[in-house]
């Protein structure tokens, strides 16, 4: 089992060396220029407080091509009520903290540490991470925060207060993707709610020869992303 250890410089061993769970390397910090060239090689931070950082690669890797988006007949109408208002980066910082305590079923504790809030909230500052968020009644409900890199977003965490929220801000911020001619959006792991969009694996070895094209295009984020 070879593990690497990260130097002070912010590099990184090939992806495909990473153990068959998907744990690569461990060590560096979470430097703005340290996390952009993770995620342009298809690596993510995923630690618990306390514990040394870790860097992951998993195989299949967890991925929505933006236009085999899944949306029910029920959601659709629930989005076409207008219930819930999408608003975008207007409290990156509350939606990081309502990600990292909202409690969720068959979850103890977060993996979203202080130093990750921190470390996320300067790429926010630098325009390379995004909140996407559902309001209702004049109240944050619902929401989501990752990173945009050329024509790829990388979903980080979402969570809801009231029923449905989350999945509209989703859906949302996918259908916005298509229209700027997003090709992937990194769900990172495998999860049964977000396969319910069309969400799959994706060998590690398709998933990185993707983004290598796909990180390398000028930024496709667009600017402002308006309610359904």
């Amino acid at each position: 089992m070879t593990i690497y250890r990260l130097p002070p410089e912010p590099v990184f061993p090939p992806p495909g060396h990473a153990e068959p769970d998907g744990l690569l390397a461990v060590g560096g910090d979470l430097s703005p220029e340290r996390l952009l060239e993770a995620y342009r090689l298809g690596i993510f931070p995923w630690y618990s407080d306390g514990e040394p950082i870790c860097w992951w690669s998993p195989d299949p890797r967890f991925t929505l091509l933006p236009h085999e988006l899944h949306v029910s007949q029920r959601l659709n109408r629930v989005i076409r009520s207008e219930r819930y208002t999408i608003r975008y980066d207007t409290m990156f910082d509350a939606v990081i903290e309502y990600c990292a305590t909202t409690p969720r079923p068959g979850q103890d504790g977060t993996w979203i540490t202080p130093a990750m809030r921190v470390a996320y909230s300067q790429l926010h500052s630098l325009g390379i991470a995004h909140s996407i968020e559902s309001w209702h009644g004049g109240k944050l409900v619902g929401g989501l925060y990752g990173i945009a890199v050329g024509g790829t977003f990388f979903g980080e965490s979402m969570f809801t207060h009231q029923a449905d929220a989350s999945k509209v801000t989703f859906v949302t911020l996918v259908r916005q993707l298509q229209m700027w001619d997003f090709d992937l959006f990194d769900c990172q792991v495998t999860t049964e709610h977000l396969s319910r969009f069309g969400a799959r694996g994706l060998p590690r070895s398709e998933f990185l020869e993707q983004l290598q094209h796909s990180v390398n295009r000028p930024d496709c984020w667009g600017g402002p992303i308006t309610s359904p």
